[in-house]
């Protein structure tokens, strides 16, 4: 191998390091951040407020700081800046009491957290290869939150909830220290560029807007599945071991998705295409979803969320790699990350409560029709190779 495919290589194994330590990260706290709450005195409406609250800090922090990051060329610093402050936040959850102390601690945490991923995949894109290495590397993030979160629920019934936030924090760490090592890849954008760059550039780009609501469209018909599938399948009668056996499922689609399936769908029929496989596969999911809770039928539509989610993901980054140039790709992973993704799960979950609530498993049908109207959305971005 030459020099220089050898630094390449070594580039990417460090990336493959550095999403193991984000999502691992993750997966620590994540699914139990609510109950280590709990531990610390906080009641049901006060859980729910403060993860409201740090959601909504999310969604406003994520694309400021991609901009920031694009500003001033500094990816890495503001990774590795913002991995940093999130551990040290993240710890300070331990030593946190009081609905006032630990509502401050979450919405300072909430900010520090929300660019990371999108900053993260700008990384990825700088490597080179235009994305083609990013389902290997993303794979790595997926199977290191299974594993922490296999890891984590075995801890916490031995040693209590501070596993969480400890796991967690020591993760983001590891993060920070292997984004320092990495070189940096971009510069300082020129005073012309900055002028005509940013969040009106790319709102003022059809192909962008596009690529957004499709990736809303799908995305958001996640939301009745993820709020109330458990409910469903418990209503039919199967076991909390079986449920948590078919979400397991669904990640190891993700990760096989990512890591070899994904990359040669979207290389064969392109990222447009391969969106609008990923809304096809949707609308499959969610009708099945609609109409039995048979767990033969279950087993088969829980694997297409390697498609729902893991090939539209893939999809949508290649076409950022595609349509939007180099200094505005933290700014458009974010936006990305925090309309397309965050904001479209959010106010979708919304409209699954009051149709769960009307219709019962009937609701799926809606998801299903939104998910159906992702594909004329992503027709449009044909023409992007």
């Amino acid at each position: 191998m030459s020099a220089a495919g050898e630094r390449h290589s070594a580039s990417v194994n460090r990336l493959l390091l550095l999403y193991a330590a984000l999502y691992g990260g993750y997966g620590a706290l994540s699914p139990f951040l609510p109950a280590f709450l709990a531990t610390q005195g906080l009641g049901p409406g006060e859980i729910g407020t403060l993860l409201s609250a740090a959601m909504l800090v999310r969604l406003a922090a994520g694309p400021l700081v991609g901009r920031l990051a694009d500003r001033f060329g500094a990816v890495r610093a503001v990774l590795a800046g913002g991995l940093a402050l999130s551990a040290a936040l993240t710890l300070a959850f331990l030593g946190s009491h009081g609905f006032v102390v630990l509502l401050a601690v979450a919405l300072a945490q909430a900010a520090a957290t929300a660019p990371l991923a999108p900053l993260a995949d700008a990384m990825v894109l700088a490597n080179g290869r235009d994305g083609a290495e990013y389902g290997r590397i993303r794979a790595a993030g997926s199977a290191a939150f299974i594993a922490t979160t296999i890891l984590a629920g075995h801890l916490i019934g031995i040693v209590g909830h501070r596993v969480g936030p400890l796991a967690c924090g020591v993760l983001f760490a590891i993060g920070a220290a292997l984004t320092l090592r990495r070189p940096v890849t971009s510069a300082p954008v020129p005073p012309a560029e900055t002028a005509e760059g940013g969040f009106a550039v790319l709102a003022g780009d059809a192909r962008f807007r596009r690529l957004i609501l499709a990736a809303a469209l799908v995305i958001g018909a996640h939301a009745m599945h993820d709020a109330f599938a458990v409910i469903v399948w418990q209503a039919a009668g199967l076991a909390p071991r079986v449920a948590g056996l078919l979400w397991a499922e669904a990640v190891a689609a993700e990760v096989l998705v990512f890591l070899w399936l994904g990359p040669r769908l979207v290389a064969r029929i392109g990222p447009a295409r391969s969106l609008m496989l990923a809304a096809l596969a949707g609308v499959l999911r969610w009708a099945v979803q609609a109409q039995t809770a048979w767990l033969p039928a279950l087993f088969a539509i829980q694997a297409l969320h390697g498609f729902t989610f893991a090939l539209l993901h893939l999809a949508c980054l290649h076409l950022i790699a595609q349509i939007v140039p180099d200094h505005r790709r933290a700014t458009a992973l974010t936006l990305y990350g925090t309309f397309g993704l965050g904001l479209a799960s959010a106010l979708m979950t919304l409209l699954a409560g009051w149709l769960y609530g009307r219709f019962g498993t009937g609701g799926f049908w809606v998801m299903a029709a939104v998910s159906l109207s992702a594909v004329p959305v992503a027709r449009g971005l044909s023409n992007v190779r």
